[in-house]
């Protein structure tokens, strides 16, 4: 497991760039004089240019080394954090997060993929869970650190310090990380039958929902705890979404390899998260309780993806990485969408309430797809 868990560190380093910046949406505001609308496009940039590159780059490195490529894309994702701590202005920003979601799309995928190479199938579950619970490790420890400095000096010494964690991750990985074999790139013809894969669709059309919802609602939690709760405080709601999401992350592997019902229980998860989500507005305003939703929000958000990818690996057993790149890049496309909808309908002045109504419908569609998908021609 030790190689599995240098690339949890890279995990890490990943989760919390790609959720410490909506907790710092009204510090970065205020230095470019935009309002929390504009600056989260920033977040929805980083996603976007995540799911483009994720599926791109997986075919067209395909068959290359994998250290040497996982480098390469921490490092880039590095350097990019570097110019957004130094960005004159909101465009050069904007432009940093889209390099540093390129770097993000390749090496989470490929450390996905790669994790269940180091260990047997019977631990594939807990090696995927594991990897996934290091970009959650990032946001339960990583995000309200860096809100935390954020408040006490700059946001930008928040982005210093994501960079001084991304050269660690490279160091890490060029010394201990062994080279290992590469899959040879699959046929054409194989990457197109993926593609038209009935099952495939569904499967990360369902990824792709539920991460409109989850992640849609996590960009804009600042002024939604604003407007519901009075609160501009996110830190201990994000430590209860993100220690949910760490333990949903690592428990779900240890579900997978004993049940072996990765469709069941992510119906399971659906329900739950979406429950979770209608629970915010009801129980904002009770004591202790009011962080539970939160908590369950986090661990169900988080524990969705390793089952969704041990199916497609199932679905896909010569083209794992390849599947395993394409729910990605789905999963960070919905939260795109989903944080661009989301500054839409505060722009329009809709109200933060709405953000939650979106959340609910978006997760009736996973749903229901989920539930078709659950057929005995779908099953796994």
């Amino acid at each position: 497991m030790k190689n599995v868990l240098l690339l949890s560190f890279g995990m890490f380093a990943l989760g919390f760039d790609a959720y410490v910046i909506a907790g710092l949406l009204p510090g970065i505001s205020d230095t470019y004089q935009k309002s929390t609308s504009q600056v989260g496009q920033a977040v929805s940039i980083f996603t976007l240019f995540y799911a483009i590159s994720a599926p791109f780059f997986s075919s067209l490195l395909a068959g290359k080394p994998i250290k040497k490529i996982l480098l390469g894309s921490m490092l880039i994702f590095t350097i990019a954090n570097s110019i957004t701590a130094l960005a004159p202005t909101f465009s050069i920003l904007l432009l940093s997060r889209a390099i540093a979601g390129t770097g993000a799309g390749l090496f989470s995928p490929l450390a996905v993929a790669a994790s269940s190479k180091f260990v047997s199938s019977e631990k594939r579950g807990r090696a995927l869970g594991l990897t996934i619970g290091g970009m959650s490790m990032g946001t339960v420890l990583g995000v309200p650190l860096g809100i935390y400095i954020s408040n006490l000096f700059d946001w930008k010494l928040t982005l210093w310090l994501l960079v001084m964690i991304g050269v660690i991750a490279v160091l890490c990985m060029y010394i201990f990380l062994p080279d290992f074999p590469t899959t040879p790139p699959p046929a054409l013809n194989e990457r197109l039958k993926m593609f038209l894969d009935k099952r495939v669709t569904i499967t990360v059309c369902i990824t792709f929902f539920a991460s409109v919802a989850s992640l849609g609602l996590y960009t804009y939690l600042s002024p939604l705890l604003e407007e519901m709760a009075g609160s501009s405080n996110l830190t201990i709601y994000l430590w209860a979404w993100g220690f949910g999401g760490l333990v949903g992350s690592i428990m779900i592997g240890y579900l997978i390899d004993y049940f072996g019902k990765p469709k069941t229980l992510v119906t399971i998860i659906l329900f739950t998260l979406t429950l979770s989500i209608i629970c915010i507005p009801l129980m904002i305003h009770l004591p202790i309780l009011k962080y539970l939703p939160f908590f369950v929000w986090g661990a169900m958000g988080w524990a969705c993806q390793a089952p969704q990818q041990h199916i497609l690996l199932s679905y896909q057993p010569n083209n794992g990485s390849s599947a395993v790149a394409l729910n990605s890049s789905v999963n960070y496309l919905g939260s795109a969408i989903g944080a661009s909808l989301g500054g839409i309908a505060l722009s329009l002045q809709m109200g933060t309430i709405t953000l939650i109504y979106f959340a609910i419908i978006s997760m009736s569609f996973a749903i229901c797809l989920q539930f078709y998908s659950m057929k005995k021609k779908f099953s796994v």
